[in-house]
């Protein structure tokens, strides 16, 4: 995912360029400081996504979105310490709107959003062929070896997935196994389009599904068809944009 900063603050730049860097599939290809700048850049390097603030000397966030071509415009993001642009925004076609200082996590959820959107997008392009690359590439089964004993198991059976240490138990509606690996591991091996870290210590089958269960203001659990109930800690907005594809 080709991705393009732009912001006239030195620290806000750097800030984004270091919570970018969690993200396995993105490429930083150009940062700029000023609107013309951006034109410019964004014309000769065709981000799929930029991150760009609203209030810059000369040209501002604004101004760069109409001086593009409509039919060839990226993913936009915008990333500003002003919540009153927001409507504003959103009438621009922006994907997302991030406050400063942006977490992690929230800008997590906004290149989610990207990702979905080109998958589900007839128009073809670099980054819809890498997620579809991405996605047919992972292996269908999980090999689970236990003493002479060797398993393959569809991923499609697995209802959750849990963390024991430098373990990880896989449950499943027959019986269950443990593999030796790590949730991270695991984690690259499985489909993105079929299941999601709900928290450090458990991924889901988005299929198994059921409901999501408030337990308290702040916090949630996932309900499995099965009634298995698993605390949450991701955002139940993003949890929601994922089950919409599903």
């Amino acid at each position: 995912m080709k991705i393009m900063l732009i912001d006239d603050e030195p620290p806000a730049i750097e800030r984004l360029r270091r919570l970018l860097r969690t993200q396995e599939d993105v490429e930083i290809v150009a940062e700029c400081s000023n609107g013309e700048e951006a034109v410019t850049a964004i014309e000769k390097y065709e981000p799929d996504v930029i991150l760009i603030d609203i209030q810059m000397p000369g040209m501002d966030g604004f101004d760069v979105i109409e001086a593009l071509d409509p039919e060839r415009l990226p993913a936009v993001i915008f990333v500003t310490a002003y919540d009153q642009h927001a409507v504003r925004a959103f009438e621009a076609k922006a994907l997302d709107y991030l406050l400063k200082p942006t977490t992690r996590e929230r800008l997590a959820a906004s290149l989610e959003r990207v990702r979905e959107r080109l998958q589900n997008s007839a128009e073809p392009g670099p980054l819809r062929e890498f997620l579809e690359e991405r996605t047919a590439s992972r292996p269908k089964r999980i090999t689970i070896r236990n003493g002479e004993k060797i398993t393959f198991l569809p991923t499609e059976q697995i209802d959750w997935i849990e963390s024991a240490g430098n373990y990880v138990v896989l449950h499943c509606s027959e019986e269950n196994h443990i593999l030796r690996e790590t949730m991270a591991g695991l984690e690259q091996q499985l489909a993105p389009d079929s299941f999601y870290r709900l928290s450090r210590s458990a991924i889901v089958n988005l299929r198994r599904i059921k409901e999501v269960e408030a337990v308290s203001v702040s916090e949630h659990s996932v309900v499995l068809a099965n009634g298995q109930r698993i605390p949450m800690t991701r955002s139940v907005r993003e949890l929601e944009r994922k089950l919409k594809f599903v």
